[in-house]
Protein backbone atom coordinates (compact mmCIF):
# COMPACT_ATOMS: atom_id res chain seq x y z
CA UNK A 1 0.00 0.00 0.00
CA UNK A 2 1.13 3.58 -0.09
CA UNK A 3 3.97 4.97 2.13
CA UNK A 4 1.69 7.59 3.25
CA UNK A 5 -1.06 5.43 4.67
CA UNK A 6 -1.39 5.12 8.82
CA UNK A 7 1.10 2.84 10.62
CA UNK A 8 -0.81 1.08 13.30
CA UNK A 9 0.08 1.55 16.87
CA UNK A 10 3.57 0.70 18.12
CA UNK A 11 2.03 -2.45 19.91
CA UNK A 12 0.29 -3.51 16.62
CA UNK A 13 3.09 -2.69 13.85
CA UNK A 14 5.45 -4.91 16.88
CA UNK A 15 2.74 -8.39 16.10
CA UNK A 16 3.67 -7.76 11.90
CA UNK A 17 7.56 -6.47 11.62
CA UNK A 18 8.36 -8.65 15.23
CA UNK A 19 7.91 -11.86 13.17
CA UNK A 20 10.49 -10.79 10.92
CA UNK A 21 12.81 -8.90 13.39
CA UNK A 22 12.72 -10.50 17.35
CA UNK A 23 12.57 -7.89 19.30
CA UNK A 24 12.45 -4.69 16.67
CA UNK A 25 11.30 -1.63 17.66
CA UNK A 26 8.57 0.13 15.50
CA UNK A 27 9.49 3.83 15.31
CA UNK A 28 8.73 6.99 15.87
CA UNK A 29 8.95 10.67 14.63
CA UNK A 30 11.01 12.53 17.82
CA UNK A 31 14.55 11.33 16.70
CA UNK A 32 15.13 10.71 20.25
CA UNK A 33 17.88 8.26 20.62
CA UNK A 34 15.38 5.47 21.82
CA UNK A 35 12.32 6.74 19.86
CA UNK A 36 10.64 3.45 19.37
CA UNK A 37 9.93 3.93 23.45
CA UNK A 38 8.25 7.05 22.80
CA UNK A 39 4.33 7.57 21.86
CA UNK A 40 2.06 4.79 20.50
CA UNK A 41 0.40 6.24 17.35
CA UNK A 42 2.86 7.11 14.67
CA UNK A 43 1.81 7.56 11.19
CA UNK A 44 3.95 6.60 8.34
CA UNK A 45 3.59 10.45 6.81
CA UNK A 46 5.42 11.55 10.52
CA UNK A 47 8.18 9.25 10.08
CA UNK A 48 10.18 11.74 8.27
CA UNK A 49 13.93 10.81 9.39
CA UNK A 50 16.23 11.13 12.38
CA UNK A 51 18.11 14.48 12.20
CA UNK A 52 21.66 13.78 11.29
CA UNK A 53 22.68 17.50 11.53
CA UNK A 54 24.79 16.93 14.44
CA UNK A 55 27.28 14.95 12.41
CA UNK A 56 30.75 16.79 11.73
CA UNK A 57 32.73 16.86 8.45
CA UNK A 58 35.76 14.35 9.14
CA UNK A 59 38.45 15.86 6.86
CA UNK A 60 40.75 12.69 6.96
CA UNK A 61 37.78 10.80 5.14
CA UNK A 62 36.49 13.75 3.03
CA UNK A 63 40.18 13.88 1.38
CA UNK A 64 40.16 10.60 0.14
CA UNK A 65 37.03 11.53 -2.49
CA UNK A 66 37.62 11.37 -5.89
CA UNK A 67 37.23 14.94 -7.73
CA UNK A 68 34.16 13.98 -9.72
CA UNK A 69 32.23 13.65 -6.25
CA UNK A 70 33.61 16.97 -4.65
CA UNK A 71 33.64 19.15 -7.32
CA UNK A 72 30.18 20.37 -7.37
CA UNK A 73 29.66 19.95 -3.41
CA UNK A 74 27.30 17.03 -3.60
CA UNK A 75 26.42 13.40 -2.87
CA UNK A 76 23.96 12.37 -5.54
CA UNK A 77 22.52 9.05 -4.62
CA UNK A 78 20.48 7.00 -7.01
CA UNK A 79 17.54 4.96 -4.85
CA UNK A 80 14.11 3.67 -5.84
CA UNK A 81 11.91 5.07 -3.49
CA UNK A 82 9.27 2.64 -3.47
CA UNK A 83 10.89 0.60 -1.09
CA UNK A 84 9.47 1.46 2.54
CA UNK A 85 11.15 1.92 5.08
CA UNK A 86 14.38 2.03 3.30
CA UNK A 87 13.63 4.67 1.14
CA UNK A 88 10.38 6.45 0.24
CA UNK A 89 8.47 8.99 -0.83
CA UNK A 90 7.23 11.30 2.15
CA UNK A 91 3.59 12.23 2.30
CA UNK A 92 4.62 15.54 -0.26
CA UNK A 93 5.43 12.50 -2.92
CA UNK A 94 8.30 14.38 -3.49
CA UNK A 95 10.52 13.73 -0.80
CA UNK A 96 12.80 10.74 -0.16
CA UNK A 97 12.62 9.23 3.26
CA UNK A 98 13.74 6.12 4.97
CA UNK A 99 16.93 4.31 6.84
CA UNK A 100 18.67 3.98 3.63
CA UNK A 101 17.86 8.10 2.64
CA UNK A 102 18.81 9.09 6.50
CA UNK A 103 22.37 7.04 6.07
CA UNK A 104 23.29 8.69 2.68
CA UNK A 105 22.72 11.96 4.75
CA UNK A 106 24.71 10.91 7.56
CA UNK A 107 27.55 9.93 5.06
CA UNK A 108 27.49 13.41 3.22
CA UNK A 109 28.00 15.18 6.55
CA UNK A 110 30.59 12.92 7.08
CA UNK A 111 32.06 14.27 3.69
CA UNK A 112 31.24 18.18 4.02
CA UNK A 113 28.82 17.61 1.36
CA UNK A 114 25.13 18.30 0.63
CA UNK A 115 22.83 14.98 0.12
CA UNK A 116 21.04 14.84 -2.90
CA UNK A 117 19.47 11.56 -3.27
CA UNK A 118 17.17 11.44 -6.69
CA UNK A 119 14.53 8.97 -7.58
CA UNK A 120 15.22 6.18 -10.00
CA UNK A 121 14.08 2.69 -10.76
CA UNK A 122 16.12 -0.12 -9.44
CA UNK A 123 16.99 -1.61 -12.57
CA UNK A 124 18.53 1.47 -13.76
CA UNK A 125 21.25 2.71 -10.79
CA UNK A 126 23.64 0.05 -11.16
CA UNK A 127 24.24 1.86 -14.81
CA UNK A 128 24.08 4.98 -13.46
CA UNK A 129 26.63 4.96 -10.70
CA UNK A 130 29.93 6.67 -11.79
CA UNK A 131 28.04 9.13 -13.96
CA UNK A 132 24.69 10.36 -12.90
CA UNK A 133 24.85 9.05 -9.47
CA UNK A 134 27.95 9.41 -7.34
CA UNK A 135 26.47 6.69 -5.00
CA UNK A 136 23.92 4.19 -5.27
CA UNK A 137 21.82 3.00 -1.96
CA UNK A 138 19.05 1.34 -2.47
CA UNK A 139 18.55 -2.12 -0.71
CA UNK A 140 21.12 -3.77 -2.69
CA UNK A 141 22.04 -7.64 -1.57
CA UNK A 142 25.81 -7.87 -2.55
CA UNK A 143 26.20 -10.80 -4.79
CA UNK A 144 29.04 -12.43 -7.17
CA UNK A 145 26.82 -11.50 -9.97
CA UNK A 146 26.33 -7.67 -9.25
CA UNK A 147 30.26 -7.46 -8.02
CA UNK A 148 31.25 -8.13 -11.79
CA UNK A 149 29.91 -4.83 -12.20
CA UNK A 150 30.08 -2.68 -9.65
CA UNK A 151 31.99 -2.50 -5.86
CA UNK A 152 29.78 -2.56 -3.03
CA UNK A 153 30.33 -1.14 0.44
CA UNK A 154 28.34 -3.05 2.89
CA UNK A 155 26.03 -1.34 5.26
CA UNK A 156 22.65 -3.55 6.26
CA UNK A 157 22.15 -7.43 6.98
CA UNK A 158 18.70 -8.07 5.48
CA UNK A 159 17.19 -11.55 4.15
CA UNK A 160 13.98 -12.07 2.50
CA UNK A 161 10.47 -13.14 2.86
CA UNK A 162 7.01 -14.18 1.32
CA UNK A 163 3.89 -12.32 2.07
CA UNK A 164 0.20 -13.65 1.36
CA UNK A 165 -3.15 -12.58 2.46
CA UNK A 166 -4.45 -12.93 5.69
CA UNK A 167 -5.19 -16.38 6.49
CA UNK A 168 -3.33 -17.46 3.38
CA UNK A 169 -6.85 -18.21 1.53
CA UNK A 170 -4.70 -19.61 -1.31
CA UNK A 171 -3.11 -22.28 0.56
CA UNK A 172 0.17 -21.06 -0.36
CA UNK A 173 3.06 -23.51 -0.44
CA UNK A 174 6.58 -21.88 -0.89
CA UNK A 175 8.00 -25.08 -1.34
CA UNK A 176 5.80 -26.16 -4.08
CA UNK A 177 4.78 -22.96 -5.88
CA UNK A 178 4.13 -24.41 -9.58
CA UNK A 179 0.93 -23.05 -10.84
CA UNK A 180 1.06 -20.12 -8.62
CA UNK A 181 1.82 -16.22 -9.36
CA UNK A 182 4.71 -14.57 -7.24
CA UNK A 183 4.82 -11.08 -7.33
CA UNK A 184 8.60 -9.36 -7.48
CA UNK A 185 10.14 -6.09 -7.56
CA UNK A 186 12.16 -6.02 -11.04
CA UNK A 187 16.03 -6.69 -11.06
CA UNK A 188 16.14 -7.72 -7.28
CA UNK A 189 17.48 -10.85 -6.49
CA UNK A 190 13.94 -12.16 -5.08
CA UNK A 191 13.16 -12.04 -8.85
CA UNK A 192 16.11 -13.93 -9.71
CA UNK A 193 15.31 -16.51 -7.64
CA UNK A 194 11.45 -16.30 -8.43
CA UNK A 195 12.53 -17.18 -12.06
CA UNK A 196 14.98 -20.07 -10.53
CA UNK A 197 11.66 -21.46 -9.42
CA UNK A 198 9.65 -21.31 -12.49
CA UNK A 199 12.03 -23.01 -14.43
CA UNK A 200 12.63 -26.07 -11.91
CA UNK A 201 9.01 -25.95 -12.98
CA UNK A 202 8.91 -26.22 -16.28
CA UNK A 203 11.91 -28.55 -16.17
CA UNK A 204 9.96 -30.94 -13.63
CA UNK A 205 7.05 -30.94 -15.92
CA UNK A 206 4.44 -29.23 -13.22
CA UNK A 207 2.31 -25.98 -13.62
CA UNK A 208 4.02 -23.58 -14.96
CA UNK A 209 4.65 -20.60 -12.18
CA UNK A 210 3.72 -17.12 -13.53
CA UNK A 211 6.29 -14.42 -12.15
CA UNK A 212 4.65 -10.76 -11.49
CA UNK A 213 7.51 -8.53 -12.02
CA UNK A 214 6.56 -4.72 -11.10
CA UNK A 215 9.00 -1.31 -11.02
CA UNK A 216 7.39 -0.98 -8.00
CA UNK A 217 7.14 -2.16 -4.69
CA UNK A 218 4.09 -0.67 -3.69
CA UNK A 219 2.67 -2.37 -7.12
CA UNK A 220 4.01 -5.85 -5.90
CA UNK A 221 2.17 -5.26 -2.54
CA UNK A 222 -0.61 -4.63 -4.41
CA UNK A 223 -0.66 -7.53 -6.38
CA UNK A 224 -1.14 -9.82 -3.54
CA UNK A 225 -3.81 -7.54 -2.06
CA UNK A 226 -5.83 -7.30 -5.12
CA UNK A 227 -5.72 -10.86 -5.99
CA UNK A 228 -3.64 -10.40 -8.91
CA UNK A 229 -0.65 -12.67 -7.60
CA UNK A 230 -0.72 -15.30 -4.49
CA UNK A 231 2.29 -13.83 -3.07
CA UNK A 232 4.92 -12.12 -2.73
CA UNK A 233 8.88 -11.90 -2.25
CA UNK A 234 11.01 -9.24 -1.15
CA UNK A 235 13.49 -8.18 1.83
CA UNK A 236 12.48 -9.03 4.86
CA UNK A 237 12.08 -5.37 6.31
CA UNK A 238 10.39 -4.10 3.29
CA UNK A 239 7.80 -7.19 3.48
CA UNK A 240 7.49 -6.27 7.86
CA UNK A 241 6.75 -3.28 6.44
CA UNK A 242 4.55 -3.74 3.70
CA UNK A 243 2.58 -5.96 6.27
CA UNK A 244 2.15 -3.39 8.05
CA UNK A 245 0.68 -0.66 6.17
CA UNK A 246 -2.18 -3.32 4.99
CA UNK A 247 -4.44 -2.99 7.81
CA UNK A 248 -3.97 -6.50 8.29
CA UNK A 249 -4.63 -7.88 5.11
CA UNK A 250 -1.22 -9.16 4.51
CA UNK A 251 0.88 -11.70 6.74
CA UNK A 252 4.00 -13.28 6.34
CA UNK A 253 4.06 -16.89 5.48
CA UNK A 254 7.38 -19.39 6.59
CA UNK A 255 10.09 -17.31 8.12
CA UNK A 256 12.94 -14.90 6.74
CA UNK A 257 15.19 -16.80 4.60
CA UNK A 258 18.93 -16.06 3.31
CA UNK A 259 19.99 -13.07 5.46
CA UNK A 260 22.96 -11.32 3.36
CA UNK A 261 24.42 -8.09 3.55
CA UNK A 262 23.26 -5.12 1.68
CA UNK A 263 25.50 -2.45 0.40
CA UNK A 264 26.32 0.80 -1.14
CA UNK A 265 26.61 0.95 -5.21
CA UNK A 266 30.25 2.46 -5.82
CA UNK A 267 31.36 2.45 -9.50
CA UNK A 268 33.88 -0.74 -10.30
CA UNK A 269 37.39 -0.10 -9.29
CA UNK A 270 36.96 3.00 -7.73
CA UNK A 271 39.30 2.36 -4.74
CA UNK A 272 39.07 5.54 -3.78
CA UNK A 273 35.46 6.10 -3.56
CA UNK A 274 35.22 2.34 -1.95
CA UNK A 275 37.55 3.47 1.12
CA UNK A 276 36.33 6.85 1.86
CA UNK A 277 32.58 5.44 1.65
CA UNK A 278 33.71 2.17 4.34
CA UNK A 279 35.56 4.81 6.42
CA UNK A 280 32.49 6.85 6.44
CA UNK A 281 30.28 3.89 7.18
CA UNK A 282 32.04 2.83 9.61
CA UNK A 283 32.63 5.87 11.86
CA UNK A 284 28.72 6.47 11.71
CA UNK A 285 28.58 2.53 13.03
CA UNK A 286 31.54 3.70 15.74
CA UNK A 287 30.13 7.04 17.03
CA UNK A 288 26.51 5.27 17.22
CA UNK A 289 25.09 7.35 14.65
CA UNK A 290 24.15 4.39 12.21
CA UNK A 291 22.20 2.35 15.22
CA UNK A 292 20.39 5.71 15.83
CA UNK A 293 19.12 6.05 12.51
CA UNK A 294 18.16 1.84 12.42
CA UNK A 295 15.97 2.19 15.91
CA UNK A 296 14.16 5.14 14.43
CA UNK A 297 13.00 3.17 11.75
CA UNK A 298 12.54 -0.40 13.74
CA UNK A 299 15.20 -2.02 11.70
CA UNK A 300 17.96 -2.36 14.43
CA UNK A 301 18.06 -6.29 13.84
CA UNK A 302 19.93 -5.40 10.02
CA UNK A 303 22.74 -3.82 11.72
CA UNK A 304 25.98 -4.66 11.07
CA UNK A 305 29.53 -4.21 13.33
CA UNK A 306 31.99 -3.95 10.60
CA UNK A 307 31.33 -2.50 7.06
CA UNK A 308 33.45 -4.23 4.32
CA UNK A 309 34.41 -4.12 0.72
CA UNK A 310 33.12 -6.23 -1.95
CA UNK A 311 32.12 -9.00 0.29
CA UNK A 312 29.76 -11.48 -1.68
CA UNK A 313 26.50 -12.29 0.40
CA UNK A 314 25.29 -14.39 -2.07
CA UNK A 315 25.20 -16.00 -5.08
Amino acid sequence: MEAKKSLKAVAACALSVAMLFAGAACGTSDGSDDAASSGSGSKASELTGYDVSSVQKDDDIAKLLPDYVTKDGKLTIGMDTSYAPAEFLAEDGKTPVGFDVDIAKALAQVFGLEADPETANFDSIIPSVGSKYDIGISSFTVTKERLEAVDFVSHFDAGSAWAVKKGNPNKIDTSDLCGKKVAVQTATMQETEANKIAKQCEADGKDKLEVISSKLQTDVTTNVVTGKADVFYADSPVAGYAIAQTDGQLEMLGKVEGVAPEGIVIKKGDSQMDEAVQKAVQKLIDDGTYLKILKYWGVEDGAIETSEINTPGAE
